[in-house]
Parts: structure tokens; C-alpha cells; sequence
């Protein structure tokens, strides 16, 4: 799983769940998304040949594009399965606080994708 910022830690709280199911989940961090990491990420894909990026923006226009074409740049042999993208709704951000639980991607968003990616 490719994330950064808030979103790592909804990926590590995915992670402990999928671990008692016997999915290992390997987390990449983007610590920096000026300049990318282009080379950690071809290395994660590489590694374990199947790949979600979660980000908190919209779907439309958000990074998990970027990062997608990055990974059919450099990578794209080595995947075994479709880029899963998970990411906040296409609408503007909320404000208030039930809203944005809602926008939100979940944890139970990156559980369910993570066994339909393994299934794959």
C-alpha cells in the first residue's frame, strides 16, 4: 500500500486486521511528495506485485493518478493485478466533522480492498 500523511495511519490500523487473516500488508510512507519517490515505489511494486494507494483528496485529480502513472512507467511488469485506488469522494471537502467521517476513506474501506486485491 503506497500513502502519506493521515492516511498512514488508517493503512497501519488495516494492516493489524489483515495480519490475523494471515495478509501481510507492506506500507510504503511517502514522506515527501515534492520531489517523489519514484524509486520506492517501483520497489514496492516490484516486491510484492500488487498495489493500492490511499490518499484523503478526491479520487479526481488526486495523486493516486500520479503515483498510477509512475508505476505504469516503471513498474508495470511486475504487477499481477489491477492499481486499486482508495481515496476521499468527488465532491469538495466538508467541514463539519460527520461530513468528513463520511468523505473520508476507512479502514474498513482498505480491509475490503485488500482481500479483493488478494483474491485477484
Amino acid at each position: 500500500m503506497i500513502t502519506y500523511a493521515a492516511m498512514v495511519h488508517t493503512a497501519l490500523e488495516a494492516a493489524e486486521i489483515l495480519s490475523k487473516e494471515g495478509i501481510d500488508l507492506e506500507i510504503l510512507d511517502l514522506r515527501s511528495l515534492v520531489p517523489i519517490d519514484r524509486e520506492a515505489i517501483a520497489q514496492t511494486v516490484k516486491k510484492t506485485n500488487k498495489v493500492i494507494i490511499l490518499h484523503e483528496h478526491s479520487r479526481t485529480g488526486g495523486l493516486a493518478g500520479e503515483i498510477a502513472a509512475i508505476i505504469n512507467e516503471e513498474a508495470f511488469d511486475s504487477l499481477d493485478g489491477p492499481i486499486v485506488r482508495i481515496a476521499g469522494l468527488d465532491s469538495a471537502i466538508p467541514f463539519s466533522p460527520p461530513q468528513e467521517h463520511h468523505y473520508l476513506p476507512k479502514v474498513e474501506d482498505v480491509v475490503r480492498e485488500s482481500r479483493r486485491l488478494k483474491a485477484y
